[in-house]
C-alpha cells in the first residue's frame, strides 16, 4: 500500500508538470511575439515545437520502457525536462527558444509515456478509475494554475520566469523519482527494438505539421503529401513487423482500444487550440493584461479539476463510453458558442462558455483513459499509455496545425495587432466552427467503441 501511494504521488506530480507549462506559456505568447517580432504562424510554433517532439517520442519511449523498465525512462525524462527549461530561460532568439521547447517535448514524452503505465500497474482494476481520476485531476490542476501564475509571472517578472518555475518543478519531480520510485510492478519484455518505425513516424508527423503551417504554398503541399506518404508506409511496416513500434493488431482486434484512442485524438484535435486562440483574443482584441487574461482562462481547467475525479469514479460503475460521449457532446456545445465570440462579446460570457467546455472535457477524459487502460493486459500498459499519449499530443499538435493554417490563410505574414484584429476574429471564428464539427464527429467515434466487462475485457 505504501508503494502504491508513492507511485501515485510521483505520477500525479508529473501529470501536473507538462500541462502547467503549456497553459502558463499560452498567456505569455503575445509578450514573446513582441520581443522576437514573430508572426501569428511563428507564434504557433512555440507551442507546436513541444507538441511535435512529444508526439514523435511518446510511442518509442513507451516501447523502450516496456522493454527496459519504466521507472528509469520516467526519471531521465524529468531530468531532461528540467534542463531544457533552464536553457529556455536564456533564449536570445526565436530559433533557440523553439529548439529548447523541442528538447522539453522529448523530456515530456518520456514522462508521459510511463507515468500512467506505472500508476495503472500499481493498482487493481477496481481502483483504477479513482486513481486515474486523481491523475487527470492533477493534470487539470496544472492547467488551472498555469494561466493564473503564467499571467502573474509574465506581467511582473517577465516570460522567462515561467521557465524558471518549470525548471524547479521538473527538478522536484526528478528528485521524487530518483529517491522514491525504487521499484515497479513490471517485468521488462525482452524484445528487439526496430528503428525504421521511429524514423517513419517522426518524418510523417514533421512533414504533416510543416506542411500545414506552409499551406497553401507549393512547399506546404509537398511537405503535407510527403508526411502522409510516410504515415502510410509506417502503418504498412508496423503491420508486417515482428517487433512493431506500435501494435497495429491492437487497433484491428480490440474495438474498445481502437475507438477510445480515436475519440481521444479527435477530442484533443478539437479543443487543444482553445487556450492559444483565446489568449491572443483576450490580450490583442479585448486589451486585457496577461494577468487578467489568465484569470479568464482559468474557468475551463477549474471545471476539469473539480469534476475529473467524479467522472473517474463513475467510470468504475458506468460504461465509460456513455460518460465520455456525453462529455464530447458538451464540448461541441462549448465550441459552437465560442464561434459566436467577437469584439463586442462581454468577457464574463467567454468565461461562462469555458465552464461548459471544461465540464465536457472532464466528463470525457477520465472515463476514456479508464477504457483504454482496462481494455488490454498488464504487460502492454506501457505501449497503451504511450499510444493514448500519442493520440493526445498528436491531437494537440493537429489542433495547433489547423490554427496556424487558418492564420496563414487569413493573416498571412502579418503580426496580430489592432490593425489586423478584424482578420484575426474571422480566423478565430472559422477555427471554432471547424473544431465544433470535428468534435461532433468524435461523439459518434466514442459511441462506436464496445463495452468493458469484468474490469477490462472488451466484448
Amino acid at each position: 500500500m505504501e508503494n502504491r501511494r508513492t507511485v501515485l504521488l510521483v505520477s500525479t506530480a508529473a501529470a501536473f508538470l507538462t500541462p502547467f507549462m503549456g497553459s502558463s506559456l499560452n498567456i505569455a505568447l503575445p509578450t514573446i511575439g513582441r520581443e522576437f517580432s514573430m508572426t501569428a504562424v511563428a507564434l504557433g510554433w512555440i507551442a507546436t515545437s513541444y507538441l511535435l517532439a512529444a508526439a514523435i517520442g511518446l510511442v518509442p519511449f513507451g516501447r523502450i520502457a516496456d522493454m527496459t523498465g519504466r521507472a528509469a525512462i520516467f526519471t531521465w525524462g524529468s531530468f531532461i525536462y528540467a534542463v531544457s527549461s533552464v536553457l529556455s530561460t536564456v533564449a536570445g532568439s526565436a530559433v533557440f527558444l523553439l529548439a529548447t521547447r523541442a528538447l522539453q517535448g522529448l523530456g515530456g514524452a518520456m514522462i508521459m509515456s510511463t507515468g500512467v503505465a506505472i500508476l495503472t500497474a500499481a493498482y487493481p482494476p477496481s481502483d483504477r478509475g479513482r486513481v486515474l481520476g486523481l491523475n487527470v485531476s492533477s493534470t487539470y490542476l496544472g492547467l488551472s494554475l498555469g494561466p493564473v501564475l503564467g499571467g502573474f509571472l509574465t506581467q511582473n517578472l517577465g516570460w522567462r520566469s515561467i521557465f524558471w518555475l518549470n525548471a524547479l518543478c521538473g527538478l522536484a519531480v526528478f528528485v521524487l523519482a530518483i529517491t522514491r520510485l525504487k521499484g515497479e510492478n513490471h517485468e521488462p519484455q525482452k524484445e528487439r527494438y526496430v528503428i525504421p518505425g521511429t524514423v517513419l513516424l517522426g518524418a510523417a508527423l514533421t512533414g504533416i505539421m510543416l506542411g500545414l503551417s506552409r499551406l497553401p504554398k507549393p512547399a506546404g503541399i509537398g511537405l503535407l503529401a510527403g508526411g502522409l506518404v510516410c504515415l502510410a508506409v509506417f502503418v504498412r511496416v508496423e503491420r508486417e513487423s515482428r517487433a512493431p513500434l506500435l501494435d497495429i493488431a491492437l487497433f484491428r482486434s480490440n474495438s474498445v482500444f481502437a475507438f477510445s484512442n480515436l475519440a481521444a485524438l479527435i477530442n484533443y484535435s478539437a479543443t487543444a487550440a482553445v487556450g492559444f486562440l483565446l489568449s491572443l483574443y483576450l490580450q490583442e482584441v479585448k486589451g486585457l493584461s496577461p494577468q487578467s487574461a489568465g484569470l479568464v482562462l482559468i474557468a475551463q481547467p477549474v471545471m476539469m479539476t473539480l469534476f475529473s475525479p467524479l467522472a473517474g469514479r463513475l467510470s468504475d460503475r458506468i460504461e465509460p463510453r456513455y460518460l465520455a460521449s456525453a462529455g464530447m457532446g458538451l464540448s461541441v456545445l462549448g465550441l459552437a458558442l465560442l464561434a459566436l465570440v467577437g469584439a463586442p462579446t462581454a468577457v464574463p460570457l467567454v468565461s461562462a462558455v469555458l465552464v461548459v467546455l471544461g465540464l465536457g472535457f472532464a466528463m470525457f477524459s477520465s472515463p476514456n483513459t479508464n477504457a483504454v487502460m482496462s481494455s488490454i493486459g498488464r504487460n502492454r500498459y506501457g505501449i497503451a499509455s504511450a499510444t493514448l499519449g500519442t493520440m493526445r499530443f498528436t491531437g494537440q499538435m493537429l489542433s495547433m496545425g489547423v490554427a496556424m493554417l487558418i492564420f496563414a490563410l487569413f493573416l498571412g505574414p502579418a503580426r496580430i495587432s489592432p490593425a489586423t484584429a478584424s482578420s484575426f476574429l474571422s480566423a478565430q471564428r472559422t477555427a471554432f466552427i471547424f473544431f465544433a464539427v470535428l468534435c461532433l464527429a468524435g461523439v459518434f467515434a466514442s459511441l462506436k467503441r464496445g463495452h468493458l466487462r469484468n474490469g477490462g475485457a472488451a466484448k
